[in-house]
């Protein structure tokens, strides 16, 4: 198994020069989350207890017969090392712009002897895309809620080239419930009152949660399976892009 001491040097990774389209990105940098690595799980649980790490996880037994992973956002690393731990035969390439949190994940899947399974990447998701291609998982955990809708839409269509027919996408995000006004108006302060934390400690310059399900949709991806907890403030779902003449059963929900 390998220590912690024995870990490769973390390898920052060149991205592709700037698309005319993309200097808009210039203004609005990535969140600093180095800032929060070390005490990031420590605000989790003092805020949410074990439910954004169910939330996480919960869909993990739909994925195992997956081979080739690319995670974006994955913070500290306990979605891959679990994920790794689970599905013996895959592999995960994992990018964020955020080495610290990169640092973490790897010596939390060194502990457990699956770092020969792991690539990362430290660059910015919405400018660096995919490190590879022919990848039939992409996870996104609490990772959209923080992009815009044109930084989400431009990620979704930059990726989907590097996906197999029938690839699924794992999103774990924060949600306003569109019905029961108490509950809209709950969740909208829960997620305000995180967005203006998370502006003060890392510098997010985002406001408000995309429609990344539609999104989502208008790449050809269909939902198949999704979970709440908190009444819909906390959601998880499984999409798939679709492939020809293979349907396969629409969303399953439960709560």
């Amino acid at each position: 198994m390998a220590s912690v001491k024995q870990i490769p040097q973390l390898r920052v990774n060149k991205v592709r020069p700037f698309a005319a389209r993309d200097l808009d990105l210039l203004r609005n940098p990535p969140p600093r989350f180095d800032r929060v690595a070390r005490f990031y799980r420590a605000m989790e649980y003092l805020s949410f207890g074990p439910l954004l790490e169910s939330c996480r996880f919960h869909h993990i037994p739909r994925l195992l017969d997956a081979r080739r992973a690319v995670v974006l956002g994955d913070g500290d690393g306990r979605f891959v090392a679990r994920l790794l731990a689970s599905a013996p035969c895959l592999s995960a390439d994992a990018l964020d712009a955020s080495s610290a949190m990169l640092h973490l994940l790897r010596e939390r899947v060194a502990r457990q002897g699956d770092l020969h399974r792991l690539t990362t990447t430290c660059a910015d998701a919405r400018i660096f895309g995919a490190p590879s291609a022919g990848y039939d998982l992409v996870v996104t955990h609490f990772f959209l809620d923080c992009l815009t809708g044109q930084e989400t839409d431009r990620l979704i269509a930059r990726l989907r080239p590097h996906l197999v027919p029938g690839a699924r996408w794992l999103v774990s995000e924060f949600e306003v419930p569109r019905s029961g006004a108490l509950q809209r108006s709950l969740a909208q302060s829960v997620v305000s009152g995180l967005y203006a934390a998370f502006r003060l400690l890392t510098g997010l310059r985002v406001s408000q949660i995309p429609a990344w399900h539609t999104a989502l949709a208008r790449h050809g991806f269909v939902p198949r399976a999704k979970h709440s907890w908190l009444g819909g403030l906390l959601v998880s779902q499984v999409w798939e892009l679709a492939a020809a003449r293979q349907p396969r059963q629409t969303l399953r929900a439960s709560t």
